[in-house]
């Protein structure tokens, strides 16, 4: 793997790769952009960058001031690391600019944190079998080289607490051990005001040898204070047809319409299309269109209550959350044909069902059932019915 694997924003890309050449890369980055955009992979990717010890076979024995990179096979140049006092190993892709060998001892080290998901179920798993009294002092972070940390946020409230940030400021303060810069990762910017106000202090005064990242959907979740401090990198959505060519890679069991439906709804983001649980999606989207239809009409609602009547039970808070983000989803699409712009509607694949019920509905009736459903969500975190919740949802909205 290398930067040449990262899908889209060629430009991003050289630009940060351009401050690693330099040797002018910045100690606070703002990695902004939509879930699945690959805000933490380029941060993993970068972190790799600046540590690679890769080398080739023809790489001279004694360290050499670093030169710029020109086309061709990889090279590796080096020179002294003015923090640690070390050789700095820098990796030159083909295209003159930085890159990582993804073989050595701190690239596969760093990279074994590439699944998040994984090592935070570890990490949970891991508490939950300490004493009570050590569970609750015990906060969420994963690590897998000594560098490089990532702070996720911390359950149940997930979100980035105090204690974790104080971890950081505590180890930002000795030199990297086994690689030339020390790289944290904060993977969401849910801070609790106190951790955020924490965090102030390093990045006010930061070390030389250290890089902080801040993985954000919006900057302005950030403290003003904290946005100042940093350099912002927003990641742009990808084209609908970019993300339909790497699903037809990826995904060849889907069929064009299939890999149009869900480069639709990813957002632009890749990696969100690539995890995009379609058979999942497609079966809530059929409730769901139920559901607006029963509540588009008027009559016979034995169809709508045998719907509902399957969201019962334990597994049913899990379907409930699909439903809710389905009917969210056809009713933008609604929103797109009322106003007259076809082009926006996502779900394209069910136009046809789509224009009949925009047909029958208008701007007021889409306004009002967005609201209701808000309704439905805020019943369900405080444990109502959810049959009864999507019934009353469906019949306080008949015409």
């Amino acid at each position: 793997m290398s930067f040449a694997d990262f899908y889209g924003n060629a430009p991003v890309l050289d630009r940060l790769r351009e401050m690693l050449a330099s040797d002018r890369f910045p100690h606070a980055v703002v990695l902004a952009g939509p879930r699945g955009a690959g805000k933490y992979t380029l941060a993993l990717m970068l972190a790799r960058a600046m540590n690679c010890l890769g080398r080739s076979d023809d790489h001279p024995s004694t360290p050499k001031r670093r030169v710029p990179g020109t086309p061709g096979d990889r090279v590796i140049v080096s020179s002294g690391d003015r923090a640690t006092g070390r050789p700095e190993l820098t990796f030159i892709a083909a295209d003159g600019l930085p890159d990582f060998c993804g073989k050595c001892e701190n690239c596969r080290r760093i990279g074994e944190s590439q699944d998040l998901d994984a090592r935070f179920a570890e990490a949970v798993e891991a508490r939950e079998s300490l004493k009570d009294t050590d569970k609750r002092e015990t906060r969420i972070l994963v690590q897998t080289h000594p560098d490089v940390l990532v702070i996720p946020p911390d359950p149940p409230q997930m979100m980035i607490k105090i204690d974790q940030v104080r971890h950081v400021n505590q180890s930002i303060r000795y030199k990297p051990a086994a690689a030339r810069r020390r790289v944290y990762i904060f993977s969401d910017a849910a801070f609790m005001k106190e951790a955020a106000n924490a965090l102030l202090k390093v990045l006010e005064e930061p070390p030389e040898y250290a890089t902080i990242f801040l993985l954000v959907r919006n900057p302005g979740e950030l403290l003003p204070t904290i946005r100042s401090r940093s350099v912002i990198v927003p990641l742009a959505a990808l084209p609908v047809k970019q993300i339909e060519k790497v699903l037809a890679e990826r995904r060849p069991q889907w069929g064009a319409r299939q890999r149009e439906l869900v480069a639709r709804l990813s957002g632009g983001a890749v990696g969100r299309a690539l995890a995009f649980d379609l058979e999942h999606y497609v079966a809530a989207r059929k409730d769901a269109m139920a559901l607006l239809h029963a509540a588009a009409g008027s009559g016979d609602h034995s169809e709508l209550f045998r719907t509902t009547e399957t969201y019962r039970g334990g597994e049913g808070k899990e379907k409930t959350d699909h439903l809710v983000s389905a009917v969210y989803s056809l009713l933008k699409d609604l929103l797109a044909l009322s106003s007259g712009t076809p082009d926006l509607v996502h779900n394209t694949d069910v136009m046809a069902e789509l224009k009949l019920l925009a047909a029958s509905v208008d701007f007021q009736w889409i306004a009002q059932a967005a609201q209701q459903l808000g309704q439905v969500e805020s019943g369900m975190r405080r444990n109502l019915l959810r049959p009864l919740s999507l019934d009353a949802f469906a019949l306080g909205l008949e015409r």
